[in-house]
């Protein structure tokens, strides 16, 4: 993990929301590696304890894809729009 190229990148933006975005689900992808080393990195830069970092995908799941087309271009499009614009649906999870 780039502790340093991401601890940069915070001081940079100290007021930034950090997101972290995957196509995969929760519990597939790298969010459950990830979000400790990232909390780590902000805890370093001074960033306060009650600073979420958010997480933007797909929810949990025992599948690595929906199997419905249409499902899986909602769950995209929300997955994306929460990215670029912070969470608004129920995939996003402090």
């Amino acid at each position: 993990f780039p502790f340093d190229l991401v601890m940069r990148e915070l001081k940079r933006y100290p007021n930034a929301e950090v997101i972290w975005c995957q196509e995969e689900s929760m519990n597939g992808g790298a969010w459950a590696h990830m979000q400790p080393r990232i909390r780590t990195a902000m805890r370093a830069v001074g960033r306060r304890e009650d600073d979420f970092i958010t997480y933007a995908g797909r929810a949990p799941s025992a599948s690595p894809a929906t199997g419905f087309l249409a499902k899986h271009v909602v769950e995209q499009d929300q997955l994306v729009a929460d990215a670029l614009t912070g969470p608004t649906g129920n995939m996003t999870m402090k």
